[in-house]
């Protein structure tokens, strides 16, 4: 069992407290820092005991590993503080905002000989773990195009704070919502070559109304196509294209397979709590076990196509 202290307890964090507390056989929060009051409230009507700094949490007795939840300008210097401090780090995606500084977090972290993980909950969604099987398998022949969108309402229940920042969260819904669907992408198709997109802004004040599309061309000669809208119902679409058939995934569980000269097939999957499975494979990794599932390759190219689709927004 890992103690652990969480780092920020916004919506987010509060999701990764309740997906394991109590539950995984893997981790166990000891304690939280977070400087906001509902946060501390929160902690209080959890009985999570607080401390009073990030550097306090790290020096709490029996802490073996950090989770951040935390304004993701601040993921370097925690990651390379955390490392510095022989804890090992699960950081809540995005890694960083730059390659730069995700490379840095990454160097820190192999030096001090710590693990490091970063929160993409949905590459543990069965239907997306079923989706890349497919795609290396072979099955669908030769991967040509892929497309994915991933919209939501979240943004319309935020009346402030540091998630409203272009500067934490640029590209409109990108770094919010469609960073997961790049992680996607890359999961099947590796690292990005080029970019092309753009951002349609219908009302900037809060809440925002956007949306954000993407054109991509990646390493292995494959293209992609990517939206995401601030703030429409819930939805969430991969869809991988192969000369022998198509794949799509159209949310946790769901799968439409569609194979040349055959009629279309649905596949249900089970459910799993992917968030607490992310969470158990980070701890999983701690103890010496399995490495985490996300290396260190897809997390630089997950960054560096998000940096370059921000590049990309920017230039247009």
């Amino acid at each position: 069992m890992i103690d652990a202290a969480l780092i920020g307890l916004g919506r987010w964090g509060r999701a990764l407290f309740e997906a394991v507390q109590g539950k995984s056989e893997r981790m166990r929060f000891v304690c939280a820092f977070d400087p906001d009051a509902a946060g501390q409230r929160y902690a209080a009507d959890h009985d999570l005991p607080t401390v009073q700094s990030f550097g306090a949490a790290l020096s709490h007795r029996g802490v073996h590993a950090i989770v951040l939840a935390t304004p993701h300008s601040l993921h370097r210097a925690q990651v390379l503080t955390a490392a510095q401090a022989g804890k090992h780090v699960f950081c809540e995606k995005p890694l960083a905002l730059t390659v730069e500084d995700a490379r840095d977090m990454i160097d820190a972290c192999r030096a001090a000989g710590v693990v490091l993980a970063v929160g993409h909950n949905r590459r543990f969604w069965p239907s997306m773990v079923r989706l890349r099987q497919l795609a290396s398998g072979g099955e669908l022949g030769r991967l040509l195009h892929v497309e994915g969108h991933n919209s939501n309402e979240n943004s319309n229940r935020v009346s402030g704070g540091w998630r409203t920042l272009d500067s934490e969260s640029p590209g409109g819904g990108l770094t919010g919502s469609g960073l997961h669907v790049l992680d996607a992408f890359v999961s099947l198709l590796g690292p990005v070559r080029r970019v092309k997109a753009q951002l349609l802004s219908y009302r900037k004040d809060i809440p925002p109304l956007d949306a954000m599309s993407a054109l991509y061309e990646f390493e292995n000669g494959c293209s992609a196509l990517l939206a995401t809208v601030r703030a429409t119902p819930f939805f969430w679409r991969v869809h991988v294209f192969g000369t022998g058939g198509s794949a799509e995934v159209l949310g946790e569980t769901e799968l439409v397979l569609r194979m040349s000269g055959q009629p279309p097939r649905r596949i249900a999957l089970d459910p799993l709590d992917s968030v607490r499975a992310e969470l158990d494979a980070f701890g999983a990794a701690v103890e010496g076990g399995p490495a985490y599932p996300i290396g260190e390759a897809d997390m630089l190219a997950t960054v560096s196509g998000f940096q370059q689709t921000v590049a990309a927004l920017a230039a247009r």
